[in-house]
């Protein structure tokens, strides 16, 4: 017949097909042997998870929009049905491909209707069938299907088979509990082999595609074997589970039987009326703290079986010393203990504004954090990374934040730790070990939510101990810290509710990895005005506080405190302004208690009385007052600083030499400016014989300390071209930029810093390159007021603004 022709259901074939075994004629409805017609097109039933072999009655649960249809079909027409698996039990919609092709044709024997719109339907499985090609899709499955006729085979082999089969079945149903001695009666009446292989095999529970296999296997012998396999296999299985089962119960029994003999013993303690001993107390004792403790359950697992080790310990013994800390330990760690957050957005803003000035790009990040917590109670601790020079208050504002947020403070410093165990701890096999510094600190604040602070995380090292950046990964990294592993306690501790936040003067040492799990934020240093407002507001406050003068007795005029930021100190935090202050209160204190004085005021005049000489003075326009001198903007850890440039020329043979420490790049910088003052020569009106007959030497001052960069390529060029044109730099102007063999001006980095230093250093006028004006709005507003900014494209501009006679405009090489 040909591929694609719908059969009709009258095409039948007779196969003779006994009764099964040991049921009644009567209910069934079927002769002993009987002819039965089966059309030679079925309609075709997938089931889920669920392989149908011949004799086997069964009810089915039908609930699908198809086999709902396919069943009510058969009221009318054929009682008999395909019953076929599907290959995966979670597909919903089978398609052709989704079934196997061989099943069993049964018959449908009663239908039941459930309250839920599902039907039950009892089949009786009469036949192996294969589907040689699919007759229909909708409403369900219909196909072409090929009965399988059993064949009776004999022989030796047969029986040496069938007796093995029925021995393994015997020896799984003494240990498989869903199994009853009435399956080994019906196996032991069963006398064909075919069938004795599809019963045993419908009452095992086993895979769908091992009953799968056995159903496609037509050939006897070969079902057998199979089916041998399949019960060696499970009565592994289960002689291995029953082992198991049995070691377990064994342990069960031990541990109740000493439990038993245990309050048996503190019963006739009791009747005799002696005391509890020192030791019973103290394992009771510990026992009550571990359950107050509310561990996690992984915890209190490994605390309560340390506890019983301990019992059965003599106090003499090594280890007791060892086990009594680790459960002391245990029992300490804030494991639920937690602060309750002061989510009042008003009152912490009001905290921050106490503690710290200005710093508005922090603040408003915290609040932005309390807002989140208030509408997402769950809501995970932020980690962040407080970036900048020293003294501008990156750890006083952890505390600050601490105070606002209602929660516990906690600090370490990373400066100079070199061993991973400072972070994981020491695993218990070592003498004297304790946990990582990071469980340490959540004991000592005996809470799970602090604020905790790890100070100087740029400066942590690494050696042959391991590499405590690497340890940190876990620890700051939200996505993971939920499961912290400490070497020493070994069960993991819950970190996402803690608010790390770490410090660093620079980035760039923090390992890749470990930067990008933090938060970044940059405090970059204080402007004139901000210093001035950080010391009437703060500093000044608290010195007088920790020197015990009042107010009344010492007030310091805003002169006075410029002079001593301008005069002696220099700095981008106020660390140092506030020790010039405390001097300041030192030597008034003194007076008090000599009696010369009740109250003083003090004036820029009186600086020198108490804090002696002027440290730092302007000498922008000393240095620069004469050609071949350029003052430079330099970014530096400690927030930016002016550089000076100072180009010289002596007779020789067109030398460069180069002095002050410089690294590759600035001396690369210094050669790129010099070759492109040199191709421009003339127009510059700069004779040829200069750079043959002249050798050059260019240094940079303070040439002790390193420095490198591109950025000092403008003021390098500014330096050689007014040495060599002999015209003076202005003396109240800085720059910054790097330069091209082209003339071009292009960006640098850390604007922000470089002003700020310029500004502190008495510039008036300041040159950057065109690219970099988005980086204006960095400067604070009162530095922007002060100062004069002038943004360049090429070099032409910066002839025309740096030096003091405006130079010939260079004409545009095509």
């Amino acid at each position: 017949m040909k591929h694609g022709h719908l059969f009709d259901s009258e095409d039948v074939e007779k196969v003779d097909l006994p009764n099964v075994a040991g049921e009644d004629p009567e209910e069934t409805e079927r002769p002993e042997n009987f002819n039965l017609e089966i059309p030679q097109v079925l309609s075709i039933l997938p089931l889920r998870n669920t392989v149908v072999f011949p004799h086997q009655i069964i009810p089915i649960s039908v609930g699908r929009k198809k086999s709902i249809k396919l069943v009510e079909s058969t009221r009318e027409g054929t009682k008999l049905i395909l019953l076929v698996a599907q290959r995966d039990g979670k597909v919903e919609g089978p398609g052709q491909d989704d079934i196997f092709r061989w099943g069993t044709i049964a018959s449908v024997m009663k239908v039941f209707k459930m309250p839920d719109g599902t039907q039950s339907v009892m089949v009786q499985g009469l036949s192996r069938a294969r589907i040689v090609e699919f007759t229909q899709f909708e409403p369900f499955f219909r196909g072409l299907i090929q009965p399988q006729k059993e064949v009776v085979v004999e022989g030796v082999d047969i029986e040496a088979l069938v007796g093995n089969v029925r021995t393994l079945f015997e020896k799984i149903v003494g240990l498989a509990p869903y199994l009853t001695p009435e399956h080994v009666m019906l196996v032991q009446n069963t006398d064909a082999p075919g069938r004795l292989t599809d019963i045993i095999i419908w009452n095992l529970n086993v895979s769908t595609a091992d009953k799968q296999e056995i159903l496609e296997l037509a050939d006897v012998k070969g079902r057998l074997e199979k089916l041998n396999y399949i019960l060696t296999k499970e009565l592994q299985i289960l002689e291995l589970g029953s082992k198991i089962q049995s070691e377990v119960q064994g342990e069960i029994n031990k541990t109740q039987r000493e439990y038993y003999l245990r309050e048996q013993l503190k019963a006739i303690k009791k009747e005799l009326g002696e005391a509890e001993d020192d030791r019973t107390a103290e394992i009771a004792e510990l026992r009550k703290k571990i359950k107050d403790a509310n561990m996690s359950k992984e915890a209190n697992e490994v605390a309560l079986k340390e506890l019983d080790r301990l019992g059965k310990m003599p106090p003499a013994a090594a280890e007791y010393t060892v086990s009594r800390t680790y459960l002391d330990w245990l029992i300490e760690v804030p494991w639920s203990k937690s602060t309750e957050d002061n989510l009042d957005i008003a009152a912490a803003r009001a905290v921050l504004d106490e503690d710290h000035y200005d710093l508005e790009k922090i603040k408003k990040r915290i609040l932005e954090y309390l807002a989140v917590r208030k509408l997402k109670k769950d809501m995970k601790g932020p980690i962040l990374c407080f970036v900048g020079p020293p003294g501008v208050g990156k750890t006083s504002l952890g505390k600050s934040i601490a105070r606002a947020l209602g929660r516990k403070f906690m600090r370490i410093s990373l400066g100079g730790v070199h061993d991973e165990a400072e972070i994981r701890g020491h695993r218990r096999t070592y003498i004297g070990a304790l946990p990582g510094r990071i469980i340490q600190g959540l004991k000592k604040v005996g809470s799970n939510n602090p604020v905790f602070m790890l100070d100087e995380i740029d400066k942590v090292g690494q050696d042959f101990r391991g590499d405590p950046s690497s340890a940190l990964l876990e620890v700051l990294d939200p996505e993971q810290n939920f499961d912290f592993s400490d070497h020493y306690l070994e069960v993991p501790f819950d970190l996402s509710q803690v608010m790390f936040i770490t410090t660093a003067n620079l980035a760039d040492p923090i390992i890749p990895a470990l930067r990008d799990r933090m938060e970044l934020i940059e405090l970059p240093g204080y402007t004139e005005h901000e210093k001035l407002n950080i010391a009437r507001e703060y500093l000044i406050r608290k010195q007088l506080t920790e020197h015990g003068l009042r107010e009344s007795q010492l007030t310091f005029e805003n002169d006075s405190i410029i002079a001593i930021i301008n005069a002696y100190t220099r700095e981008a935090g106020v660390r140092n302004l506030e020790r010039e202050i405390a001097a300041v209160c030192r030597g008034v204190a003194m007076e008090v208690v000599e009696g010369k004085t009740d109250s003083k005021t003090i004036r820029a005049d009186d600086l020198h009385q108490y804090l002696g000489s002027i440290k730092f003075f302007s000498e922008v326009a000393e240095r620069t007052s004469r050609s071949g001198v350029a003052t430079g903007l330099a970014w530096t850890p400690a927030g930016g600083d002016i550089l000076f440039v100072e180009a010289n020329k002596m007779p020789g043979t067109g030398q460069l030499t180069l002095t002050g420490s410089l690294g590759d790049v600035m001396k690369e910088s210094a050669r790129a400016a010099l070759s492109y003052i040199r191709s421009r020569a003339s127009e510059l009106k700069i004779s040829n014989d200069m750079f043959r007959k002249w050798d050059i030497h260019i240094h940079v001052p303070a040439g002790a300390i390193p420095k490198d960069g591109p950025s000092a390529g403008v003021t390098l060029f500014t330096s050689l071209l007014s040495l060599l044109t002999d015209r003076k730099v202005r003396n109240d102007i800085a720059m910054t930029g790097e330069i091209t063999l082209r003339g071009l001006v292009l960006p640098v980095g850390g604007i922000k810093e470089k002003v700020l230093a310029a500004h502190r250093a008495g510039i008036k006028k300041v040159l950057l390159p065109e690219k970099n004006r988005t980086d204006y709005e960095d400067i604070p507003e009162t530095v922007r007021n002060e100062l004069e900014f002038t943004f360049v494209k090429e070099v032409e501009d910066v002839i025309r603004f740096a030096l003091e006679r405006s130079g010939q405009k260079l004409s545009q090489k095509k």
